[in-house]
């Protein structure tokens, strides 16, 4: 199964964003489940809150798998923009999990669609005015905190097994994904970085309406990550 959480700078968003119908469908062609989840929001919820109701979100579907279907084993999480932050999170700080009660390799791998807040003090401090305000809102003015809800802080063992990080041709976004990787691996977990066509806004949506379009190149590295993680 994939699944997938959603962006929405933590605020806004729910699991029909999931857009683009070429992702869900190649997925269920390719033999896979697909499960979009929704998570509570910002300022009503923290980000704490949010990264354990995916970790729940997981524990919940997997225990339901024979029910849906699937292979609970063979699960992997997939995130866009602030859903890509949060699925970052709960694949590298064990604690979401634990919680959830279930161990950090309770997903054989986790898919990060363009996010750029994987060190987040650096993101306010680097990402200009554009999502500042956001940010904030999102992770508050402790540098300890916000430390805390950053995926390239957390990375010491244990870490979910196998990172893709897919990101666009924007700088913040490069810079943190090429971070988030070098991190990862040097704490002896796997982390494969890539960069996928696309500019701007523009671009960062596509990354997640165009993901499952043949001719769309994430689609193929996509394919391939799921091909592997899910080998027996």
């Amino acid at each position: 199964m994939v699944i997938f959480v959603h962006g929405g700078g933590w605020k806004r968003g729910d699991k029909s964003n999931a857009t683009g119908a070429a992702k869900v469908a190649h997925s269920l062609v390719a033999g896979y489940a697909f499960a979009s989840i929704d998570y509570r929001l910002v300022p009503a919820a923290t980000v704490e809150q949010q990264a354990q109701d995916i970790a729940d979100a997981v524990a919940a579907l997997r225990a339901q798998a024979a029910t849906l279907g699937f292979d609970p084993n063979r699960v992997v999480l997939m995130g866009h923009s602030a859903g890509a932050h949060l699925a970052a999170l709960v694949g590298t700080d064990p604690r979401y999990f634990a919680k959830a009660g279930l161990n950090p390799d309770a997903v054989r791998g986790v898919i990060l669609l363009d996010g750029a807040a994987y060190d987040v003090p650096r993101q306010i401090a680097e990402g200009g005015n554009f999502m500042h305000d956001t940010y904030v809102q999102a992770f508050g003015n402790d540098v300890a905190r916000q430390k805390a809800l950053s995926p390239t802080f957390q990375v010491a063992a244990p870490n979910a097994p196998d990172f893709l990080i897919l990101h666009i041709a924007r700088e913040d976004g490069t810079v943190q994904s090429i971070a988030l990787g070098a991190a990862l691996r040097a704490a002896g977990t796997l982390a494969e970085v890539k960069a996928v066509e696309g500019k701007g806004l523009r671009g960062h949506m596509e990354i997640n309406r165009k993901l499952g379009e043949p001719d769309y190149p994430a689609t193929a590295l996509v394919d391939a990550y799921l091909k592997r993680r899910f080998a027996r």
